[in-house]
């Protein structure tokens, strides 16, 4: 099953391609997760998505329609729901049908501390999350302050540990403490059921 995704950003990039290996497992299947953009930001993400599917659809570069597209972008504290719905605007067939959204509500950061249990099993350090607020850079902070105080060193600031921490994960308890992970992982696990081996 091959998943192509599309992100903000490295930190989703490789939280995502890590999570929807583990979802896929779960579900007896193999996926072969290709990461198209992971640099930018939200605006750049939501340009190059329009590029790929254009790309896709007049078959430049051998490229094909994958079995699942993910495309995922920061609420940057707008609702949940608006962030996914900027993301839909975007979408034409035949990619309409088969698309995720991962909306991270503030930041793609949160998704990483959304279990502090399992992550102080990585990491080593249990971070003091808190309350939800929209500063920015607030979370990205906390992951690589957590990071520093285990005594790691700070190369990229909590992503090297993508992997790691999503196979650890509770995903059940995570997503109880993050409702936007909890849509993900809701949705995901539902196109991947669907879709034929």
């Amino acid at each position: 099953m091959v998943v192509d995704i599309f992100a903000e950003d490295l930190g989703h990039g490789e939280f995502l391609k890590a999570l929807v290996n583990r979802l896929a497992r779960q579900e007896g299947r193999v996926v072969v997760p290709r990461v198209r953009s992971a640099r930018g930001g939200h605006g750049r993400a939501l340009d190059e998505l329009s590029l790929y599917q254009s790309s896709v659809q007049q078959g430049f570069g051998g490229l094909t329609v994958p079995d699942l597209l993910i495309v995922a972008i920061d609420t940057n504290c707008l609702s949940f729901n608006n962030a996914k719905r900027q993301v839909q605007a975007k979408l034409q067939a035949p990619f309409d049908d088969r698309t995720v959204v991962a909306c991270p509500d503030p930041h793609i950061e949160r998704w990483y501390l959304a279990d502090p249990e399992s992550f102080h099993d990585v990491v080593g350090v249990t971070p003091k999350v808190g309350r939800r607020k929209c500063e920015r850079d607030r979370y990205k902070s906390i992951l690589s302050k957590a990071v520093l105080d285990a005594g790691h060193p700070p190369t990229l600031g909590g992503i090297e540990f993508a992997r790691e921490i999503v196979q650890a994960m509770d995903l059940y308890r995570a997503g109880k403490r993050e409702p936007s992970l909890k849509h993900f992982l809701d949705d995901a696990t539902a196109q991947i059921r669907v879709r034929q081996p």
